[in-house]
């Protein structure tokens, strides 16, 4: 679990207030400005209040938190800033709202007045559903439900992809290259703007003296450009650090480019890459990178839960990945970036009080008070019949047929026994992601709807060229559509690699006719 209280500006604070918080940010030239979001949709704010950029309405600075009324029961999904500076945000219905810095219109209200308090972003929005927002020094881009970005604010490097330098003083689509593509991740450097499509792509402009847009030149560019070094390459997000770019692929491998006078493209050197650059990981597979266009510090997370750092740490040059003893991304910038702001919207559970939730996962598997246990491969797993009822319609019906104290299983594994019974006390799956199929063939056996999406989530996670084709054959097997579409783009992103492995050789003759068949249809053998 998180631990705002990590966070310095937070340190006033008494504990049952920290103890509320839900979501948080803290952003500022000296990591000296916060918001948070509290247990109750309520929103705070608190910090030296530069260029109005707490939203409270004046220019006061505040040590206490004062609440932004206007955002309270919003629902913010998504939160970046400026240096200016300024506040974004994106609601769960999709709205826009900005506040702060606006010298150069990145509010995005047509003028370059400094907003006090959070206004709706309106222009050319209003009939889209934003999802994810990300700023730049003094640019803010916005993605929305249908795969669009849009752009405003400062553009005097084409950070904007209008394909001028002219500031843009309203959201404007950014089309260019990107038109009739789905943009799925985007991030911003300090003047530079990236988009992940839902292909793998992934496209750059504005700034680029450093080589931050991974072209193999300096040259800044007004539209967005396709990275063709990373042809064949599928990647699922990118980070954007002051003058520096790191991706992630779906087989959790991490390239970086751009900047490198601190050590932040973690290539053992300093010096900078126009090209993206495969970095070692020590053959770790990563779920999550992480960097801040305000620093030049650079993070990951692996599939383990293991977090590496590197670049400018606290003064210090780190070149290599050096691994870390957080459990989080976000304590490598609360403790070692410079500022040491978030790199990313926080989401911080609660840990000093058992909830309801918390209360019933620690009574699982507990035989103190469990009135009944389970027999799986001579193990036993107790549980009680009352939760057991409630959260499941297989086995409200069986235990209103039965008085047993306990039950025998045989159709299914122990683990996996184990981990469907752990779902029904926490809603999560604690499973690797070879052992979730065979939680997926219980939760299709059970009709458990909620699981058998988990269980393809996880599934995702852990997919590779070796495993593609088992994995699609299950998802095939099981009904699951959303998980053999992902595998099937899966393979035929890496057609060559899966088509040599032993799994496409054993392949049943319908589901191989089948895979040709659609991959035809794909465009898949297209020379």
């Amino acid at each position: 679990m998180l631990d705002v209280g990590k966070w310095p500006v937070f340190a006033l604070l008494p504990p049952e207030e920290l103890r509320l918080i839900r979501q948080a940010c803290i952003f500022g030239s000296a990591a000296n400005e916060a918001l948070y979001v509290t247990v109750n949709d309520e929103v705070f704010a608190l910090g030296t209040n530069c260029s109005g950029c707490l939203g409270l309405g004046d220019l006061q600075s505040t040590i206490e938190p004062r609440r932004i009324d206007v955002l309270c029961g919003k629902k913010i999904v998504s939160l970046s800033y400026g240096t200016g500076p300024h506040v974004v945000i994106a609601t769960a219905d999709g709205e826009v709202f900005a506040w702060g810095h606006n010298g150069y219109s990145q509010l995005g209200n047509g003028t370059t007045n400094h907003g006090l308090t959070p206004a709706l972003v309106s222009t050319n929005l209003l009939t889209k559903r934003v999802t994810e927002v990300a700023c730049g020094s003094h640019h803010t881009i916005a993605l929305t439900t249908d795969g669009e970005v849009y752009a405003w604010g400062y553009n005097n490097s084409g950070q904007v992809g209008s394909g001028s330098t002219a500031n843009q003083p309203t959201p404007r689509r950014v089309s260019s290259c990107l038109q009739n593509k789905v943009v799925v991740n985007i991030a911003c450097g300090q003047l530079c703007s990236m988009a992940v499509l839902d292909n793998g792509e992934v496209y750059g402009w504005g700034y680029n003296c450093n080589g931050q847009l991974g072209l193999g030149n300096n040259g800044n560019q007004q539209t967005p450009c396709r990275i063709a070094a990373l042809q064949g390459v599928n990647i699922v997000q990118v980070s954007c650090g002051y003058a520096h770019t790191l991706a992630l692929t779906d087989e959790g491998f991490v390239y970086a480019w751009g900047a490198n006078s601190y050590g932040q493209l973690g290539t053992g050197n300093k010096s900078n890459q126009a090209l993206p650059t495969l970095i070692n990981t020590d053959k770790e597979r990563m779920v999550e990178v992480a960097a801040c266009h305000t620093s030049h510090t650079s993070a990951a997370k692996t599939q383990s839960g293991q977090v590496f750092m590197w670049g400018q740490c606290r003064g210090q040059a780190v070149a290599s990945p050096h691994l870390t003893h957080f459990s989080s991304t976000d304590d490598v910038f609360a403790c070692f970036a410079t500022p040491a702001v978030t790199w990313h919207l926080l989401s911080v559970d609660g840990d000093d009080y058992l909830t309801v939730a918390q209360s019933l996962k620690k009574e699982f598997d507990s035989p103190e008070i469990s009135d009944l246990k389970f027999l799986v491969d001579g193990k036993c797993i107790h549980v009680h019949k009352a939760l057991l009822k409630i959260r499941c319609e297989h086995f409200r019906a069986l235990l209103n047929e039965t008085d047993e104290d306990a039950i025998e299983i045989h159709q299914f594994s122990y683990l996996v026994y184990r981990a469907f019974l752990e779902y029904l006390y926490t809603d999560t799956i604690n499973l690797p992601p070879e052992d979730a199929i065979g939680l997926l063939d219980l939760a299709t056996f059970y009709r458990e709807t909620r699981l058998k999406r988990l269980c393809q989530e996880t599934i995702k996670r852990g997919i590779s060229e070796e495993n593609a084709i088992t994995l699609l054959s299950a998802a095939v097997k099981y009904e699951a559509r959303d998980l053999e579409e992902f595998c099937f783009k899966f393979c035929v992103n890496h057609l060559t690699a899966v088509t040599q492995t032993q799994a496409f050789a054993d392949m049943d003759h319908d589901l191989l006719k089948n895979f040709i068949s659609k991959a035809s249809r794909y465009g898949a053998f297209k020379n």
